[in-house]
């Protein structure tokens, strides 16, 4: 062997157990991010399927079964109050056809009694608790209870109220916000960097290649919690024999590649680096 395909075998071998070393070890790069809080369990929307999404009543029983996290997404209305809904567009929910920034908050109308679920076929949720709720509600009735917050539009006021209300009831440690795109993830960073953000789906995908290709830690991270759709939802939301084997195959792989369990940590999902997130 030359001295020249020596010194290529070496560097590779000695890139390859650097990189295998600080993927393992990336505190030896990186500081060690404090964890705040843990959450093992997350009720979405606040348990949407057990009761009428993102209303109190489903917030107050996710917390009284024990949920370590609530979630809700927030929309603001024309008075400027900040409301907890998952759609801008009220036909799905009350059906009435409007939207929520054209209302004030007295117009709002009530949920229907039933609620089909979204992210599960021929499932409904149901309830008496059919008014949509303010966010400073759920901040005072539970104000030990971490939130993770989706801001559902790109609206400069929407993420200075949310922030204000955060820092109104000094939730700063207990809350985190966001949503899968990475403008709005940048505008709440930069409305208020005290608050912990997830992962935009742009920085899902790039901590993703940068995971594989080993250059993971080498890349300072601010963000602090990630959050990615398990991709065999879609299986449960179509019928399997409308879908082509391509359909499936890609399906599956993206669950090879996101769903493993050695990247689920804490009930967040992240890699085995835990130590960035």
């Amino acid at each position: 062997m030359s001295s020249t395909a020596a010194f290529y075998l070496l560097s590779t071998l000695g890139g390859y157990l650097v990189t295998s070393l600080l993927l393992k070890y990336p505190t030896l790069l990186h500081q060690r991010k404090k964890q705040r809080f843990l959450s093992k369990h997350i009720s979405h929307r606040g348990g949407a399927g057990e009761n009428l999404e993102n209303t109190m009543a489903a917030f107050q029983h996710a917390v009284t079964v024990g949920t370590d996290m609530l979630e809700l997404d927030c929309h603001i209305t024309k008075d400027e109050e900040v409301v907890v809904s998952h759609d801008e567009n009220l036909k799905r929910s009350t059906g009435v056809n409007v939207n929520i920034s054209d209302l004030k908050y007295c117009e709002l109308p009530p949920y229907l009694g039933k609620l089909d679920v979204s992210f599960q076929k021929a499932c409904q949720c149901e309830g008496k608790d059919n008014r949509i709720p303010l966010l400073k509600e759920v901040f005072e009735a539970f104000p030990n209870t971490p939130i993770n917050i989706d801001i559902k539009v790109n609206n400069n006021l929407l993420i200075k109220k949310v922030s204000e209300l955060v820092k109104q009831y000094r939730r700063e440690h207990i809350t985190v916000w966001g949503n899968a795109s990475y403008e709005i993830v940048e505008k709440c960073y930069k409305e208020n960097s005290e608050i912990p953000i997830l992962f935009s789906l742009q920085r899902v995908l790039l901590i993703l290649g940068l995971f594989f290709t080993g250059l993971l830690p080498f890349v300072p991270i601010r963000e602090q919690f990630f959050e990615i759709p398990m991709p065999s939802i879609i299986l449960k939301l179509k019928e399997p024999h409308t879908m082509s084997r391509s359909q499936k195959f890609l399906i599956w792989l993206s669950d090879i590649l996101l769903m493993r369990k050695a990247r689920i940590i804490e009930g967040h999902y992240s890699y085995p680096l835990s130590s960035y997130f």
